[in-house]
């Protein structure tokens, strides 16, 4: 599987990104492009420590039930969001987009960005398991948008 933090693979999430214009539709869903933008740059401030989020014990209880099953198979599209990551209103997409390529490219810097431990909803986090979910997610809705 390719790795965020591998030069040439966030290379490439890099460039998918950059393909994104303002009239790009996604091919399922409800979010317009600079919504899904705000979208995905919410998940990586979590684990950058810059946004943090409370959950009630059953959701984290829940979360580390389904952990292994969601990072060893594909994203489904309508998948549960959390409230911190659901944006409906309006944004400057070129300022989001290029908001996101930096915040991606800073996973070029290796693991040491990662300032969370353990996550609100999945429980205790390896390496591994951030970088699976981060190039997950982020990869997900790239394929939404079509690039």
């Amino acid at each position: 599987m390719p790795s965020i933090f591998n030069l040439n693979d966030n290379q490439e999430l890099i460039n998918r990104i950059e393909k994104l214009t303002p009239t790009t539709a996604a091919q399922w869903g409800k979010m317009s492009v600079d919504q899904m933008l705000k979208h995905t740059i919410a998940p990586i401030d979590v684990v950058f420590g810059d946004l943090v989020l409370k959950m009630p014990f059953y959701l984290g209880w829940l979360g580390r039930l389904f952990k292994k099953s969601v990072l060893n198979n594909e994203f489904k599209k309508g998948s549960p969001t959390a409230k911190e990551f659901i944006f409906t209103g309006s944004y400057d997409f070129e300022k989001s987009k290029q908001e996101l390529i930096e915040k991606t490219r800073k996973f070029q810097d290796g693991t040491k960005v990662i300032k969370l431990e353990k996550h609100p909803f999945w429980g205790k986090m390896t390496t591994q398991e951030w970088d699976t979910l981060m190039w997950k997610h982020l990869d997900h809705h790239l394929k939404q948008f079509g690039v």
